[in-house]
């Protein structure tokens, strides 16, 4: 970089450079797009689907009804019974999940008082559902049925105005729910005297009415829990506190034991009223089939969609639309049932009407008892009194509705908030699922002062493990730091969900220079401190404008350390960058070491040790804890490129779901090349279906260490950070800790019980090898240590499974056979490629299977004779090789599809199959569908990646070096002079003993310089001789002694922390060649069972071939027109295994990847609703902060950062 301050004095020199810091990745105009899009839907479905569930239930009422035409008299118990099915649906769904939670994830049995009033509260609630719907409701006309169930919220609040009047502060929604009592006790007064003046003499009505309020008073009883929760809260009473506290331990079993209850509730009730009635059950079997489709048809419109308006409103308000797609619809919906069933009554009225020609007077009401019910009886009474007391039945008690569920136009609730806390109960009530939905939303008490819901306070550390990047890769990372600088202000009073501080951790930065006697900061770590002074530019002079002042970098502070040096910088919005330069010489070097030693010192030292002397003046352990659940990790590469939005959605995960311990996001390989090609479409596929297919079904095996957010709780949890912290010490150790880092961690936090996700929308993107060196020695790495890991998973199956909730047996049985696959994939590719040559050449498959074989057999024995480079010579030449011969295969295959004149053959349908999911998952991820074209290349690079490479990996498997970014650093020659001819600037290229006590000295206490009468800063430093600086040394010692302390206190730590875990290891030649020699034995171990079990598969398969007039399956060919062509396939059974096999895991994994896409969408469009976009540029300001502003170049930065 040229001088900064000759640059500015060139007037003419208009042309910069300007790298690009906004979003390019992306979609946004999509994303809203399919967020208008998605919330239409929902509200759509939400309201469609609750008026058809209230619609055929009202239906299934109607048909049980004595004066309707459509059942005769003795067929009523069928309408009966379905009105029954409906009531238990929900119970048995609920039975159903509940038991599988026990199963595989928590079944701790209630205590007896606990179980003793849920009892109680659900034999009420079930006998109330029961009678109402079963005994009453078929005795009343279609207006009372449509408008009853709004009734059913009065308990809920009364309860209401308890919960409130208990609670201390303020309430803000005490009166509409007072308001709301009132209303739903009038209607039911309305109601009573309404059938009372019809016909005061019919003591059977009397009687049904009075049944209909007395059930429907049970009934509300259904959600007590949602205040009861809160009356306990605010009670002095330690019972109620331990019940609560119980039901939410133990919501599994509970939830057992009250479906099992509400089944046999509803259907003692529906047992006893048939024969009660006078009716028969023996009808049920012979009723015509005109009848039997109608009453199907109803019933299954009604469960069907009262499931899916459960499912589809629990979306809209985890996607944070509560108002729009949530409670206006469901409002809306039982406002329609009611138009949608009366409206077509009042036409049938007017044709009535008109039918008469006025030879007879007509009243709406003689027309509902003469004709609609069929009565044809005379009502006593006057009919616009009873029709405006039914009118104001209907309206009272809608009202009333509306006002006790008013208080969820006001709910707080965060992005994809979690089920259990949006609704009290699992169940939802098909009778009324409008009401009961809307009754089961959590109640809060919320004051006048303020609706919404505070949100804790997140510390979230950024931690970027970083090598030999290039300039590139850097500036990568830091725009994306600076990024969420300008996205998430320290300062800002607005920002209040979180707080972050960036550490960089430089492993091997400092070089040896000929005629110095200190380590100087190598060229990797001047490019990342160049980096870092050009986008602090950048993002300050963003402003279009003809001519820019330039901006510097405030006072910064470059510590020594026992590791090397320490460089904090200050972004322009407050946050902080901290550049840990490693000195390989005085700390152990590597990825894992770098993670150690941010573990340690941002959980261990930052964290726990302030409180440790806190704690020594009194009891703070529940403050510790909560700084503990809100302190994450993101762990990043040092070429990482992400957006703020993408910490935002992985937050989401961990905020909402207490048990998840990391959280990983779609990882986007970029480069350019073949190999790139390659890994674009790999990467697509690995993360559109076997990421999803883990996350839905278990946990994610490996989060990786380029973007994934960890808590605090988790990685301080018992055998993990410092089990993560051991020292390699067996040569198993090596593959599975060095080789595999990432996946090791993981697999601790999994044998833990925590959980790991996968975020699809969070994305991050990374560079990838483009070299295939560089790509076969990654993939050399990740290949054994991944098998490692699955291994040990498997091998704790028992103890994993009972202390990790979403780690089941069946799981991992599922990730044992995903193990199966890789070990024989060699023997596999084998297979396939034969089966082309046979097609081509028209030979004997065995004879082509034997051909097939050579040359991997070949390579395999060179591998153990021939360096490792000539051994990738060869890969590379085999990676052609097999990329024409995948060609050949592809076209057997089409050619015997035209041979065979059809399809529907297992390899052809295989391969059509597998090609629709891989097309119908790029369709369902739109802004990465053009990575289908990739997958041409991933086709022919299959043998290279799954035979070649497998080879190569495992015969290599005692090389434990790293393979990548292996460049050396270029030695420099000493200066023996000063540099800084600038003015203003102080820089060194020299460390002799006296600049170097000079600048440790001024380092220490530069805070205090702003107290002394004259001005002394890093930039700007008076030239003091070697004695002048050690008296003012002794006089700032005495002024600056507490501070000093505190940096004495840290420097002890490190000391402390190094010499028990990051100590360099020692050059031991003796304990090096004892290791490689177990590496050695190691490998002979693996790869004798590896490629003993590929030699079996190959065996019988060959076996099988040379029978195959015997042994194999013949499966007849038929056209597409499925005509038998009269020809027949044959198959060997290890070949039709192997396809059906493989066909069930990719169609599972795809079903896994249409649920997750739900999730995914989601989660985009509750951010769009709750975040805005990207910031846009802040104008430019004329400071940065107050206080002196210092010119500190890049060149001046590296140069004072020689010295330490």
């Amino acid at each position: 970089m040229e001088d900064e301050d000759r640059q500015t004095n060139r007037p003419w020199d208009i042309a910069r450079e300007f790298p690009n810091i906004e979003d390019e990745h992306t979609p946004w105009k999509l994303l809203k797009l399919l967020k208008f899009i998605s919330l239409s839907i929902v509200a759509i479905f939400v309201f469609g689907l609750a008026l058809c569930s209230k619609t055929s239930f009202l239906l299934l009422i109607t048909l049980a009804n004595e004066g309707t035409l459509i059942l005769s008299e003795e067929q009523k118990p069928v309408a009966l019974l379905c009105i029954g099915c409906a009531l238990i649906t929900s119970s048995v769904l609920l039975f159903l999940k509940s038991i599988w939670k026990a199963c595989y994830k928590t079944s701790k049995l209630p205590r007896k008082d606990t179980m003793a009033v849920i009892l109680f509260f659900e034999i009420i609630v079930s006998a109330g559902s029961a009678v109402l719907v079963i005994v009453a409701m078929p005795h009343f006309d279609i207006v009372t049925n449509v408008t009853i169930f709004n009734g059913v919220g009065i308990l809920s609040a009364l309860l209401q105005v308890i919960a409130q009047c208990s609670a201390k502060e303020r309430n803000q929604f005490l009166l509409p729910s007072l308001c709301a009592f009132i209303f739903l006790l009038l209607g039911f007064i309305l109601f009573g005297v309404l059938y009372i003046m019809k016909d005061p003499t019919n003591t059977q009505m009397i009687i049904w009415v009075g049944l209909a309020i007395g059930s429907s008073l049970l009934v509300s009883f259904n959600w007590w829990e949602n205040y009861f929760r809160l009356i306990a809260k605010t009670s002095r009473n330690q019972l109620l506190k331990n019940i609560c506290e119980d039901m939410k331990n133990c919501q599994n079993i509970l939830h057992i034991i009250s479906s099992l209850l509400r089944i046999a509730v509803t259907a003692s009730v529906l047992g006893a009223y048939v024969p009660l009635s006078q009716m028969d059950w023996d009808i049920v079997r012979s009723i015509p089939g005109r009848e039997t489709r109608i009453i199907a048809i109803i019933i299954g419109v009604q469960l069907v969609s009262s499931a899916l308006c459960h499912w589809f409103s629990l979306a809209a308000c985890k996607m944070h639309a509560l108002r729009r797609c949530f409670i206006v619809p469901l409002y809306l919906a039982s406002l329609a049932v009611m138009v949608l069933l009366i409206v077509p009554v009042i036409v049938y009225y007017e044709d009535y009407k008109l039918g008469l020609n006025g030879t007879a007077s007509a009243n709406f009401t003689g027309y509902c008892a003469t004709v609609v019910d069929g009565r044809n009886r005379t009502l006593t009474g006057n009919i616009f009194t009873l029709d405006l007391l039914s009118s104001g039945t209907a309206v009272s008690w809608w009202l009333g509705f509306v006002l006790v569920t008013i208080h969820i136009f006001y709910l707080s609730v965060y992005r994809i908030q979690r089920t259990q806390d949006l609704f009290i109960r699992r169940l939802y009530e098909g009778a009324f699922v409008e009401q009961s939905l809307l009754l089961n939303t959590r109640f809060d008490i919320q004051n006048k002062e303020q609706t919404k819901k505070p949100v804790e306070m997140l510390n979230i550390y950024l931690c970027a493990t970083m090598w030999h990047e290039t300039y590139d890769e850097m500036m990568n990372i830091v725009i994306s730091v600076f990024r969420l600088d300008r996205y998430r202000p320290k300062n800002n009073p607005k920002v209040n969900d979180f707080t972050f501080e960036v550490h960089i951790y430089f492993d091997d930065a400092f070089q040896d220079v000929d005629g110095g006697r200190e380590r100087h900061l190598n060229e990797y770590g001047k490019m990342l401190v160049q980096s870092i002074t050009e986008v602090y530019n950048i993002f300050l002079s963003t402003e279009d404008k003809l001519f820019r002042e330039r901006h510097h970098i405030p006072d910064q502070k470059v510590i020594r350390t026992p590791y090397g040096g320490r460089l904090i910088v200050t972004m322009p919005e407050g946050n902080n960058i901290v550049i840990h330069f490693k000195d390989k010489t005085l700390i152990r070097h590597k990825k894992r070491w770098s993670q150690i030693m941010y573990l340690y010192y941002l959980l261990g030292w930052k964290l726990m040790s302030k409180y440790y002397n806190r704690w020594k003046d009194g009891d703070i352990e529940k403050e510790l804890k909560k700084e503990i659940n809100n302190t994450y990790i993101l762990a990043l590469d040092g070429d990482t490129d992400f957006q703020p939005s993408s910490v935002m959605m992985l937050i989401d995960r961990l905020r909402m779901y207490p048990k998840v311990g990391a959280a990983c996001a779609r990882i986007h390989p970029t480069g350019a090349g073949p190999a790139v090609w390659f890994q674009k479409f790999e990467y697509a596929v690995s993360h559109w279906l076997q990421k999803t297919a883990e996350h839905v079904f278990g946990s994610v095996l490996c989060s990786p260490g380029c973007f994934s957010l960890f808590r605090a709780k988790a990685l301080m949890d018992n055998n993990v950070m410092k089990t993560y912290a051991s020292r390699s010490i067996q040569a198993s150790h090596y593959i599975q800790h060095d080789q595999g880092e990432d996946r090791w961690l993981c697999t601790l936090l999994l044998q833990q019980g925590w959980r790991v996700e996968y975020n699809a929308a969070s994305d991050a993107y990374t560079n990838a090898p483009e070299d295939f060196k560089e790509l076969y020695n990654q993939r050399r790495r990740w290949g054994p240590s991944t098998l490692a890991n699955i291994s040990d998973l498997l091998g704790s199956t028992t103890t994993t499974s009972k202390k990790n909730t979403s780690v089941s047996k069946l799981y991992l049985f599922y990730q044992m056979f995903i193990m199966c696959t890789i070990v024989l994939s060699p023997a596999t590719i084998c297979l396939m490629i034969a089966s082309g040559l046979a097609f081509v050449l028209r030979i004997h498959s065995a004879a082509a299977l034997v051909i097939a074989i050579i040359p991997p057999a070949i390579y395999l024995g060179l591998c153990y004779k021939i360096k490792e480079k000539i051994q990738l010579t060869i890969a590379a030449l085999l990676s052609v090789m097999y990329a024409f011969l995948m060609l050949v295969v592809i076209i057997s295959i089409i050619g015997s599809m035209i041979i065979e004149e059809t399809i529907l053959t297992p390899s052809s349908m295989f391969i059509i199959v597998m090609a629709c999911i891989y097309i119908i998952t790029a369709i369902m991820h739109p802004q990465e569908f053009t990575l289908i074209f990739y997958s041409f290349v991933y086709i022919l690079c299959v043998p290279s990646a799954y035979l070649v490479l497998i080879i190569y990996s495992m015969v290599n498997l005692d090389n434990i070096s790293w393979g990548t970014r292996e460049t050396s650093v270029i030695k420099q020659e000493a200066k023996v002079k000063l540099t800084g001819a600038e003015k203003g600037t102080f820089s060194l290229t020299d460390a002799r003993t006296e600049t170097t006590l000079r600048l440790i000295f001024f380092e220490q206490f530069e805070p205090i310089f702003a107290y002394l009468p004259f001005s002394a800063t890093t930039s700007n430093l008076p030239y003091f001789n070697l004695f002048s600086s050690l008296f003012l040394a002794i006089f700032l010692r005495i002024i600056y002694h507490n501070s000093y302390g505190t940096w004495q206190e840290e420097e002890q730590f490190w000391r402390d922390f190094m010499e028990k875990y990051l100590k360099p290891l020692p050059n031991d030649k003796e304990y090096q060649a004892k290791i490689k020699q177990e590496l050695r034995e190691l490998k002979n171990k693996v790869t004798f069972v590896f490629f003993i079990l590929n030699a079996m598969w190959l065996v019988a398969a060959f076996t099988l071939q040379l029978f195959e007039e015997v042994l194999s399956i013949s499966i007849p060919i038929y056209t597409v027109f499925l005509e038998p062509t009269g020809k027949f396939f044959t198959m060997d059974p290890i070949a039709f295994m192997f396809i059906v096999g493989f066909a069930i895991t990719v169609i599972i994994q795809f079903l896994a990847m249409l649920y997750h896409r739900i999730g995914t969408l989601i989660h985009y469009v509750a951010y769009l609703d709750t975040e805005p976009k990207e910031q846009q540029l802040q104008e430019k300001q004329n400071s940065y902060q107050a206080g002196r502003q210092v010119n500190i170049s890049a060149p001046s930065l590296i140069n004072f950062l020689q010295t330490c």
